[in-house]
């Protein structure tokens, strides 16, 4: 989902937000900028445009480090359950970079698939210097392929927002169509062919632009094995909780997750203790914007059941954060468990790229 957007104008990126988080925005922004509100779907559909993948390309792309977390105080590595390992914002002349939606990683951390919302993919691998990161390679561009072989943006598919891994299948949450597709990674990779995953009816009736917002396949040897978890971003039910879906499995059906402060889910991580981490954001022009993630036990998944857990990390303005919408976890050498988050820059002027990496402190 686009957090926010702006038109074309002078204001800084930090200088913007540090508007908004004072709840003086409305007044600073032109009205034409304003007509574009927070949390609300455009008034018509996304286009193809210079930011939309038509053929798979290699990219270059910059990595600038981000020598501490706490914008404030350097010497600050400790964020609730999270320690600061190191941080990068990335940039890249090539046009259709940005928009990073989801992030799954390999066993080590290095090789990586993200998710742009404008229907492409983007392979590569992390680069590190001891365990901090030092920049991307390999890099790879490739529109997302449907059933017919064809572009998704081709049939008007786009937001391709969240993305769930299960050995060589790779599931794509579309949030405006509310769709789910399964490509076969041991069929060409990126250029393998989308198929459709059905869902339950009541997936199909989430709200325009608020639908599924994260995916995760529950490995064999935990509860609900071979299930899909997925998660809306907004759309609620009748008590005003976040709704989910089980999907497939033993034991398919609907669960909610308690929705608290006006956080929203932006994506989900199961982790190899068998806990699932919740990413949450929110954004308002009095508050700013703000980062969330809750723990949440995997036994407490079930059809029926409304979901809550502690929050581990809490993160705002003062810290290097962005619009975070995709997490994923990996354990290394050492067995550190390392927390991988990336941001979503709307393709905007205002907004970056970030990828961030933490130690999960048990």
């Amino acid at each position: 989902m686009r957090l926010l957007t702006m038109r074309d104008g002078d204001l800084s990126r930090r200088r913007f937000l540090g508007i908004a988080a004072a709840g003086l925005a409305t007044t600073a922004l032109p009205s034409a900028a304003r007509a574009q509100t927070v949390l609300e779907p455009p008034t018509k559909p996304i286009l193809p445009s210079e930011s939309t993948v038509a053929a798979p390309v290699s990219i270059d792309v910059n990595a600038r480090p981000l020598a501490s977390f706490d914008i404030r105080d350097r010497a600050h590595v400790r964020f609730g359950a999270l320690e600061y390992r190191s941080g990068l914002v990335l940039t890249s002349s090539f046009r259709g970079f940005g928009g990073l939606s989801a992030l799954r990683l390999d066993a080590k951390g290095e090789r990586f698939i993200a998710l742009s919302d404008h229907g492409s993919w983007f392979t590569g691998r992390i680069v590190y210097k001891g365990r901090e990161m030092t920049g991307l390679a390999d890099v790879e561009a490739a529109p997302l392929l449907g059933p017919d072989g064809r572009p998704i943006t081709a049939r008007g598919w786009y937001d391709s927002e969240s993305m769930a891994l299960d050995g060589s299948f790779v599931y794509v949450g579309l949030e405006r169509v509310n769709q789910v597709l399964r490509f076969d990674f041991a069929k060409g990779f990126t250029r393998a062919r989308g198929e459709v995953v059905p869902l339950p009816p009541a997936a199909k009736r989430l709200p325009n632009n608020k639908g599924l917002e994260a995916l995760v396949m529950v490995p064999q040897g935990q509860p609900l094995a071979g299930t899909l978890i997925a998660i809306s971003e907004r759309g609620l039910d009748a008590r005003g909780n976040i709704i989910g879906f089980l999907v497939g499995g033993k034991t398919p059906g609907q669960f909610s997750v308690r929705r608290t402060d006006n956080f929203d889910i932006s994506d989900a991580v199961l982790l190899p203790s068998g806990d699932l981490l919740l990413l949450e954001r929110k954004f308002s022009w009095v508050g700013g914007v703000g980062i969330r993630i809750r723990r949440v036990e995997l036994a407490s998944v079930m059809p029926g059941a409304v979901l809550d857990g502690p929050s581990v990390f809490n993160a705002d303005l003062g810290n290097e954060i962005d619009n975070m919408e995709g997490i994923d976890a990996h354990t290394t050498a050492e067995g550190d468990t390392v927390i991988t988050m990336i941001s979503d820059d709307n393709f905007s002027m205002i907004q970056r790229t970030l990828l961030l990496q933490f130690t999960l402190v048990e």
